[in-house]
């Protein structure tokens, strides 16, 4: 039997991915438009949230599918653009 360290164990729970599910709106190959439209509505749930003083949590859903079907690039040089 083999042993893992803490560590190793400690690892491998970070390492969760996430798959963006099926959108029947964007049903072809390119998710371009999918990305585009999950980042434009993370960021429309935060303002929302942040006016009303609700938790923001909510929005984290589209958080995690747009950084599963954007490059990192894009959402790196997008995000500068809403400060």
């Amino acid at each position: 039997m083999q042993s893992v360290s803490a560590a190793t164990l400690d690892t491998k729970k970070r390492k969760v991915s996430f798959t963006a599910p099926f959108d029947p709106r964007f049903p072809f190959t390119n998710q371009t438009r999918n990305c585009y439209q999950n980042y434009v509505d993370y960021y429309r749930c935060l303002n929302i949230m942040k006016t009303k003083g609700k938790d923001m949590q909510k929005c984290e859903w589209y958080h995690k599918v747009f950084k599963s079907l954007c490059p990192s690039s894009w959402s790196l040089t997008s995000d500068h653009n809403w400060d």
